[in-house]
C-alpha cells in the first residue's frame, strides 16, 4: 500500500518571522509564573486578537453592556472553567495555569487557532507551561481541552488531534510515540453510581505507539498497551494488551498486530 507522508509547509518568511516573535514574546512573559502577571498578558493579547487594537480600560458611557461584557470576558481572572469546581482541584497549581488555559482555549476559537502552522508552535509554547511534562515533537491540533494540566504528561513525538478530551483529574500519560484522534476522549476519573460526589481517581497510562482512534473512549485506569489500537467508537473499559486491536462497546480483541514486541516491554509486562 501507498505510504503518504505530510508535506512541509510554511507561510511566507514575513509572516514565519512575526508569528515566532510573537510567540516567543507571550513565551517570555508566561515564563513568570505569577498568576496576576499571566492574567493581564493573556487579557491584552484576547483584546488585541479579538478586537485589533492595544488594550485599554473600556469607557462604559461609549460601550453597551454586551461589548463591556466581552471587553471584561478576555480576562482570565473574569471567567470561571468547569475544573474550578471540583473538589480535588489543587487550587495553588492552578491558579498559575488558569491564565494559560483561557489563552489557549480562546485562542483556538479565534480565526487564529485554525491556522496550522502557527496553532501547532503556540499550542506548544503553551503546554510547555501548563502540563506535567511535554516531550520534543508533539503537535496538538485545535479545539484540544484538558482539565488540570498538571497531571498530564505527552511524551515525545505524539500527536493530539482535533478536538479530543484528556481529563487529567488523576493523572493521564501518554507515551512516546501514541496518536490520538479527533473527537476521542481519555478519562481519569470516575464517579460512584448511587453518590456522584464520590470520585475515584486513576492512572490512565496510553502507548508507547499506541493509537486511539476517531471518537473512541478510554476510561479511567485502563492502560492502552504497546502499538495497540483502540478502534473507532470503541468504549476501553479494560486494559488493552501490547498489539492488540480493540473495538466495540464495551472493546473487546478484534485482531493481534504481527508486530513484534521488544524484550524491554515483555519484561516490563512482568
Amino acid at each position: 500500500m501507498p505510504q503518504y507522508i505530510y508535506r512541509d509547509l510554511h507561510p511566507t518568511s514575513t509572516a514565519e518571522q512575526k508569528f515566532l516573535a510573537w510567540i516567543d514574546e507571550l513565551d517570555r512573559e508566561f515564563s513568570n509564573p505569577d498568576p496576576e502577571h499571566r492574567s493581564l498578558v493573556v487579557r491584552n493579547a484576547l483584546h488585541e486578537i479579538y478586537l485589533g487594537r492595544k488594550y485599554q480600560d473600556p469607557d462604559p458611557d461609549s460601550c453597551s453592556l454586551a461589548q463591556l461584557a466581552q471587553i471584561h470576558s478576555f480576562d482570565p481572572r473574569n471567567a470561571t472553567l468547569e475544573p474550578e469546581y471540583y473538589g480535588d482541584i489543587d487550587a495553588r497549581k492552578y491558579a498559575e495555569r488558569k491564565p494559560l488555559i483561557w489563552f489557549w482555549m480562546m485562542f483556538d476559537r479565534s480565526p487564529l487557532g485554525i491556522n496550522h502552522w502557527l496553532g501547532f508552535r503556540m499550542r506548544y509554547m503553551i503546554a510547555r507551561h501548563v502540563l506535567k511534562h511535554l516531550g520534543r515533537n508533539v503537535k496538538i491540533f485545535h479545539g484540544v481541552e484538558i482539565s488540570f494540566g498538571y497531571n498530564l504528561t505527552i511524551e515525545d513525538d505524539c500527536v493530539i488531534h482535533k478536538y479530543v478530551l484528556l481529563d487529567d483529574r488523576g493523572e493521564i500519560i501518554v507515551r512516546e510515540g501514541t496518536s490520538i484522534s479527533d473527537y476521542a476522549n481519555v478519562y481519569s476519573h470516575s464517579h460512584a453510581m448511587v453518590d456522584s460526589s464520590d470520585v475515584t481517581n486513576a492512572l490512565t497510562e496510553i502507548g508507547p505507539k499506541a493509537r486511539v482512534t476517531y471518537h473512541a473512549t478510554v476510561l479511567s485506569g485502563v492502560r492502552v498497551g504497546y502499538h495497540a489500537i483502540v478502534g473507532s467508537m470503541a468504549l476501553a473499559s479494560r486494559d488493552v494488551e501490547a498489539c492488540h486491536i480493540v473495538g466495540g462497546i464495551p472493546a473487546k480483541t478484534l485482531k493481534v498486530k504481527p508486530i513484534p514486541v521488544s524484550q524491554e516491554i515483555v519484561e516490563e509486562k512482568r
